[in-house]
This record gives structure tokens, C-alpha cells and sequence, in this order.
């Protein structure tokens, strides 16, 4: 785990459980990344960021109501319901969840309470290899053709111009590793769930990566690759990512709910909507985003969640 020195000369809201769980989220993210990659250096001389081949530059993506539309707990839901990992009574549940969730276009502190603890009932005795072969198949029967194509257009050109592009989701970071991979992502910080040898055991490590622990999981992963996080962008809809996309440079707002919104044009971040074709209300996404918005993609995060029998 890496050292919390660093941590000690900075204001921050995150308690001690969101800087456990971010820490936990970077390590594990930087373990699925081939070593080839973790061991890349940047050389002094690079220009500012965005510039093509800037490695001490990245990205980093929320993912529900950011890269996918809708909640990606409700999704994988579907997938374990059809597989009779629950009961019809919890997928009404999960179909609340997402019709609050699409509604009020962010996250409520109950639902996300709810959803770990169900979390949290699901993968106890479970093996890890398990619920990642399931959210391969599920990724394709129910997330793949609900990825926004704009914002998936500008983690692609964030790719081309060769930095590295990260998911930053509250969901379980092994399956959130498998999405990632699927886009062609370089990786995933999420939320990690504690397993022994191959089973979880139905403890979290923290706490779930939200709010201020998904700053500090990107903190801590900036300073392992060695970014420069005035150089990075982030991504995200939520009001509770702020503390993320305080941490960078190039923060956007992506179809953002109405705090966020607000927050984002005091600070004059750059937002675009793709919900409703809405251009950005201030100019400056990637020109390579706005060439690949028409192109689109694929891809998904996702969660899991189910009553304990």
C-alpha cells in the first residue's frame, strides 16, 4: 500500500476510509496493467497538456451518466437476475434504483448505501474469476449499446494522442477492470472488495470508491505512474465527482445534473450534454473528440448487488 506521507500537506474532506479505499482502488488498478506499461517514464521535456504522446498526462472517466447512460448496478442486476442469483422482489429494487437514478440524474447517499450492503451480499463466498466470466457476458447482452458515443469519442482521443485513459467508478474494481479492457481503456480504479484466495469474504477495503475517495484513489494513482495531474482531465455528470475534478487541470462536466452544472460555470469548465444534442457550453474538448463523436464505441462499468438468502 502506498506510504501516506504525501497525504499530510493538503486540505482535503476525505476520511481516513476514503484515502484506505483509494489507495486500494490505485494498487489494484496498477496490478491489471501489464508491466510494460506501469514501468513507462515521461521525459522532462514534454510539453503541456493535451499533447500527443504526453505521458504525464491521463484521463479519468466516471462511468454512470457519464460514459453509460443509466446505472450500471441496475444492469448487471438484469444479468444476475436472468442467472437466479436473486429473487423478483430484488430486481423491483434495482428497477427503483435505476428509474431514481435516470430521474434525478445523480446518486443518492441512501440508494448507494443500499446498493454496497447488497453488493456486499452478492460476492460474499463467491469466487472472484466467477463474477468476472459473468460480467463479460453481461457487458454484452445489456451495457455495450448504452455507452454515450461522445464521450466515449473523447477517451478515444485522449488514446490516440498516447495517454493513458482510466474508468473511476464506485463499482467492484475486478469487473470494473473487465469493462475497461473492452473499451480498450488502459485500466479501472474501483471499488475493492476484500477476497482470500480467489472468494470475497464480504468486507470492503474502506469504503466504496465514491465522492472523496475516487480523488484520492486518482491521487494516488497520479503519484505511482508519476502524472502530472495539471496536465490530466477528468470526466464526470455527478456534483459528488467535484473532488475529482478539482484535483486536474482540464476538468469537464459531461452531462451534467444540475449542481454540477452550476458549479462548472463558476469555475468555467468546460461541459458538454449529450443527452440532448446540446453543444458544449464552452469550446475547448479535444478536436479529435469532436471528429470521433460521430464515429462512437462500446462500453460499460458494472456493480453488483444482491440480497444475502
Amino acid at each position: 500500500m502506498a506510504a501516506l506521507g504525501w497525504l499530510t500537506s493538503r486540505k482535503r474532506s476525505a476520511t481516513a476510509r476514503s484515502v484506505l479505499a483509494g489507495e486500494a482502488s490505485a494498487e489494484a488498478a496498477r496490478k491489471s496493467v501489464p508491466e510494460a506499461q506501469v514501468e513507462e517514464k515521461a521525459s522532462p521535456e514534454e510539453p503541456a497538456f493535451p499533447v500527443l504522446g504526453d505521458d504525464r498526462a491521463a484521463a479519468f472517466f466516471d462511468l454512470d451518466n457519464t460514459v453509460m447512460q443509466g446505472a450500471s448496478l441496475f444492469h448487471f442486476g438484469r444479468g444476475l437476475y436472468k442467472r437466479k442469483f436473486f429473487e423478483t422482489s430484488d430486481l423491483v429494487r434495482f428497477a427503483w434504483q435505476q428509474a431514481w437514478f435516470r430521474l434525478a440524474g445523480s446518486e443518492d447517499p441512501e440508494h448507494m448505501q443500499d446498493a454496497r450492503d447488497s453488493a456486499l451480499s452478492i460476492v460474499q463466498g463467491h469466487r472472484v474469476a466467477e463474477l468476472q466470466s459473468i460480467g463479460e457476458e453481461i457487458y454484452d447482452e445489456y451495457m455495450a449499446e448504452r455507452i454515450w458515443p461522445g464521450t466515449r469519442a473523447l477517451a478515444q482521443a485522449h488514446l490516440d494522442a498516447g495517454q493513458k485513459v482510466w474508468l473511476v467508478t464506485a463499482a467492484p474494481v475486478e469487473i470494473a477492470q473487465v469493462i475497461a479492457r473492452r473499451l480498450g481503456l488502459t485500466g479501472a480504479l474501483g471499488t475493492v472488495a476484500e477476497s482470500v484466495d480467489g472468494v470475497y469474504t464480504g468486507k470492503l477495503v474502506g469504503e466504496p470508491l465514491h465522492g472523496p475517495a475516487k480523488a484520492e484513489a486518482v491521487r494516488a494513482l497520479a503519484a505511482a505512474e508519476g502524472l502530472d495531474l495539471g496536465r490530466c482531465a477528468a470526466y464526470s455528470d455527478s456534483h459528488n465527482d467535484i473532488p475529482m475534478l478539482s484535483l486536474v487541470g482540464h476538468p469537464y462536466a459531461i452531462n451534467p445534473d444540475t449542481k454540477l452544472r452550476k458549479h462548472a460555470r463558476t469555475q468555467d469548465w468546460r461541459l458538454r450534454d449529450y443527452r440532448t444534442g446540446r453543444k458544449a457550453a464552452k469550446v475547448g474538448i479535444p478536436a479529435a473528440a469532436g471528429v470521433g463523436a460521430v464515429a462512437g464505441g462500446t462500453a460499460a462499468a458494472i456493480a453488483l448487488s444482491r440480497r444475502r438468502r
